[in-house]
């Protein structure tokens, strides 16, 4: 409990329930009471974006490969995303997010973190809070939400995943140990696959057998960081800061290829595009990262990770392309053919300023930041990749890394 006259405090976390699907079921009532799948369409490469609950019955989920879902439900109803929808309907729902609490923190279009606490003189205990949020929601979009509440962040985000769909969990708390003692350690942020891998080893499922764990112990096991990390959460220890209108935390973009590929040459000019795609999104949204992010899926849905840290902060493709192209040509990978790429960037940073005319910098920054804006003109009049930065792409003669 808190500590005696001091006011609870209580963070909510609000999650759609399979919102892309439900939106598609909210705006088509002829594809109510049918398995919803929104993604690739079959005979086509791609994903799952979501799956509505009754599709989920089949062992349909997010990221599965299309032609898996297809496999399992051949009756469901295939549906290309409507982006630009789904967008709108997301900005509805947080500005009713808005009339219950102004800290607000959007965590994706789904989803987002709200400090509930002081509201109690106003709408009552938590409950009542959590019921307020979903009753508003779906008299006003039609749609069903999920909410946990909770002392922090974590416990917030684990009830709303509890009682999912339509659910509201609700954890005190003197509540938290009981709460999180039974749940399987995977429901635990952060869990990587190779942390995974140890638990298994060490015959840890639940919350509770980890709790049980000396921190020393982890720390041998897992590194200090990670170690304390989840010995906290074991513990329910967790922040309680909402950031209202907090930038999200990384940007990228990603392509699967209608074939497997293997050749350096096919992939070159795809790396070009996503980074000048990651590049433009960064400037439209004035963020500067300086860590740049290589994804590679091989056919066998093998993904590996890549990433460098720049030494300045940038929204320039030439040099994220660079780093990517970089990371790309040193990977230690099996040499197996490319299913899916992607790069990213993150870590977002101001970008330097360069000494007054040190070397001519400041002119030629002023030359970049003139060519930039005219490439992003041209991408907001005609579209993606309209007009593009020219990068050598000289190609290596010695064999990568594998």
């Amino acid at each position: 409990m808190s500590e005696p006259g001091k006011p609870l405090r209580w963070i909510g976390h609000a999650d759609l329930d399979a919102f892309y699907a439900s939106v598609e079921q909210r705006d088509h009532p002829e594809y109510r009471n049918r398995p919803v799948v929104v993604g690739a369409l079959p005979g086509q490469r791609g994903v799952v974006a979501a799956a509505n609950y009754l599709a989920r019955t089949f062992g349909i989920h997010s990221a599965m490969p299309i032609g898996e879902a297809y496999l399992r439900c051949p009756d469901a109803l295939y549906l290309r995303p409507d982006f630009a929808r789904y967008k709108q309907v997301s900005q509805e729902i947080f500005r009713i997010l808005g009339t219950i609490t102004p800290v607000v923190e959007p965590v994706s279009v789904d989803e987002a973190y709200l400090d509930l606490s002081g509201l109690e003189r106003l709408i009552g205990p938590p409950d009542a809070i959590g019921n307020e949020i979903k009753h508003r929601i779906l008299e006003m979009t039609g749609l069903t939400v999920s909410v946990g509440i909770g002392p922090n962040r974590l416990i917030a985000k684990l009830g709303s995943e509890h009682h999912k769909p339509d659910g509201l969990t609700v954890v005190w708390p003197d509540q938290v140990q009981r709460f999180l003692a039974p749940l399987p350690v995977a429901k635990l942020r952060g869990l990587g696959r190779q942390t995974q891998r140890v638990f298994a080893r060490l015959g840890i499922v639940s919350v509770a057998q980890l709790r049980a764990l000396p921190l020393g112990y982890l720390e041998k096991q897992l590194g200090k960081r990670a170690a304390l990390n989840f010995h906290q959460q074991a513990f329910g220890i967790a922040s309680a800061v909402v950031r209202p209108g907090r930038t999200r935390k990384s940007i990228s973009k990603e392509v699967t290829f209608q074939q497997d590929i293997q050749e350096d040459s096919r992939v070159y000019p795809i790396l070009h595009k996503l980074a000048a795609e990651v590049a433009a999104k960064a400037r439209k949204e004035q963020l500067s990262g300086v860590v740049v992010m290589l994804k590679i899926r091989c056919n066998d849905f093998e993904t590996y990770t890549r990433q460098h840290r720049l030494p300045v902060a940038t929204h320039d493709e030439r040099v994220i392309l660079g780093a990517a192209r970089a990371l790309f040509n040193q990977r230690r990978i099996p040499n197996k053919p490319i299913r899916l790429i992607g790069v990213g960037i993150s870590d977002w940073q101001e970008p330097e300023s360069p000494q007054a005319d040190l070397f001519g910098q400041s002119q030629r920054r002023k030359i970049d930041d003139r060519l930039l804006a005219t490439i992003d003109q041209a991408t907001d009049r005609f579209g993606e990749g309209a007009l593009q930065l020219g990068c050598a792409l000289k190609q290596r003669s010695e064999p990568r890394e594998r």
